[in-house]
């Protein structure tokens, strides 16, 4: 594989996994913990994310060599600004179930500083078509991050999963996993509908990959241990 074929793999795949914005950087919080209610709020909240991240990336890298230095940042706040008002309008007129739920924050997306950190950190230094991959990367990463909270939260704060109820071009379903359709068992927590669940399975997961990481470190540290006493009985 080439280098530059390297650097469009990195350009994509490190915000997913290695650098995830939510879950590693710790950005975008407040709308992660505000619309994640449910799998569907979270999955429309991503893809519009996706979509201005994605395409403000493109047109400040197109345009990186035209605007003055002085007057970059509020450049790419009405770059920013203008797709985030056609997705608005987009969602309003086509998924209004959609753009009740997100409400004030999908119109907040102009500020959020992880579109707005691209825009500064990657777009404005590197070509299109990276530009479109860090987009896509961030977006996916994001997208992933708030859809497990989002049905974390759904589970244990309704006892199902609900489809159809925002996107409602599907037919509406329930899957049952904590509650029964006919009422005969409720294990389900309505404390993980309001914010402070939110505030919760954020903590909890952030905790799981902190305790993963710990233990990887652990063990490399261990293995550079072994290494470095064979190392030394080598020597003598």
């Amino acid at each position: 594989m080439s280098e530059r074929s390297l650097q469009h793999k990195e350009s994509f795949i490190t915000p997913i996994l290695k650098q995830n914005p939510l879950f590693v950087s710790i950005l975008g919080t407040c709308p992660a913990l505000a619309v994640t209610k449910s799998l569907e709020a979270s999955f429309g909240m991503g893809l519009l994310f996706t979509f201005v991240v994605c395409c403000s990336n493109v047109l400040i890298s197109a345009l990186r060599k035209l605007i003055p230095e002085e007057v970059r940042t509020p450049c790419y706040i009405v770059i920013i600004a203008a797709f985030v008002t056609i997705t608005r309008m987009l969602t309003e007129a086509f998924l209004p179930e959609l753009y009740s739920s997100l409400g004030v924050f999908l119109a907040l997306l102009v500020v959020n500083c992880i579109v707005l950190g691209r825009a500064e950190a990657f777009a404005s230094k590197n070509s299109v078509f990276d530009s479109l991959l860090d987009g896509l990367g961030n977006g996916v990463g994001y997208t992933w991050a708030i859809c497990l909270i989002g049905v974390i939260r759904e589970i244990l704060g309704t006892g199902m999963i609900t489809f159809g109820k925002i996107f409602t071009f599907i037919p509406l379903f329930r899957i049952p996993i904590l509650k029964a359709l006919d009422g005969s068992f409720n294990y389900s927590m309505s404390v993980f509908s309001l914010p402070t669940g939110g505030f919760i399975v954020f903590g909890l997961i952030l905790a799981v990959i902190a305790a993963i990481e710990g233990r990887k470190k652990a063990k490399e540290k261990i293995k550079l241990q072994a290494e470095m006493k064979a190392a030394v009985k080598g020597e003598k």
